[in-house]
């Protein structure tokens, strides 16, 4: 085996461009068969999302993954945002992709789950991602190069046989992203969606709900994120948003998976890439997240073969 050379998305986008349009079909016929044949050997593709950025949504899926990882099932990451990925920092993982004849092998996180990140073929840690094309380029074809991206990506990774692949959206769920990873992945089981008590952070949201049942991406519940914090000198629950979001969860037809405090250890954890212990309150809150997770799965897979 030998390690995937280091590429940038230029590069990456050279490969995958033709002027011939015959090629051009050919090799998106190739790569959605790939995709297919990969996606069929995962039991389970859970998307993480959230219309509002900065809520929390990345460590919503490393601390879901770790937690699904915890109990034993063989789990995978993919980090779909392909400008500021941040998924194998808050990991702690490192690493090139290793070749093989079948594809590229993603780096191993913690309880030897599989990371698959556009971080891994940046040349430093502060190199941008966006491709420095030509400026005249539209957004509509940026948007159709990193969809070629996403494609190829999903295309090479060699996961193998996985119980739960756990998909991080892109800050805000840009629009175009959730109807490629839908068209990717037409097996997804659900989405995961993210939000603060903040009634600005809610309004978008449930325009994100809304979007997301549109393109056909089913939502499984809602986790309200920074749901107040512990005062460090006399340990009292101190509120940080005025609200919560058991009113929006009734408005969407959505249950609360949890609600996850704000902690100084959890920032630090991401920070430093070195996961809460399994004791932890706030490892145990996201413990509980998956089994209500498990639960909403279980009950729809139950009323699907009843009917």
């Amino acid at each position: 085996m030998e390690e995937h050379p280091k590429k940038d998305l230029k590069a990456i986008l050279k490969n995958i461009t033709f002027r011939d349009d015959a090629k051009v079909m050919e090799q998106l016929v190739d790569q959605s068969l790939r995709v297919k044949t990969r996606m069929g050997r995962i039991r389970r593709k859970i998307a993480v999302m959230s219309g509002k950025g900065g809520v929390g949504k990345s460590m919503t899926t490393v601390n879901i993954a770790l937690a699904l990882a915890r109990k034993g099932q063989r789990v995978g990451v993919l980090d779909v945002d392909l400008n500021g990925p941040c998924i194998p920092r808050m990991l702690g993982v490192s690493g090139r992709f290793v070749s093989i004849a079948e594809g590229a092998v993603p780096p191993l996180g913690p309880y030897d789950m599989k990371v698959a990140s556009m971080d891994f073929f940046l040349q430093q840690a502060d190199t941008p991602v966006r491709w420095s094309g030509p400026t005249e380029l539209s957004p509509i074809w940026l948007g159709l190069m990193e969809m070629n991206v996403i494609r190829e990506f999903l295309a090479d990774i060699v996961w193998g046989e996985l119980d739960y692949l756990v998909i991080d959206l892109p800050p805000g769920a840009a629009a175009d992203k959730p109807p490629v990873i839908i068209n990717f992945i037409p097996e997804l089981d659900g989405a995961i969606i993210v939000t603060t008590p903040s009634e600005v952070a809610q309004m978008v949201v449930k325009k994100s709900v809304a979007y997301a049942r549109d393109v056909s991406i089913r939502p499984l519940g809602l986790i309200e994120n920074m749901s107040g914090g512990r005062c460090p000198k006399c340990n009292t629950h101190v509120a940080f948003f005025d609200g919560a979001c058991d009113d929006l969860a009734s408005d969407v037809g959505l249950p609360i998976l949890g609600k996850i405090p704000f902690s100084l250890e959890v920032s630090r954890s991401c920070d430093q890439g070195k996961p809460l212990p399994a004791d932890h309150s706030v490892s145990k809150a996201f413990d509980n997240i998956v089994k209500n997770m498990e639960d909403v799965l279980n009950f729809r897979k139950i009323m699907a073969e009843a009917l």
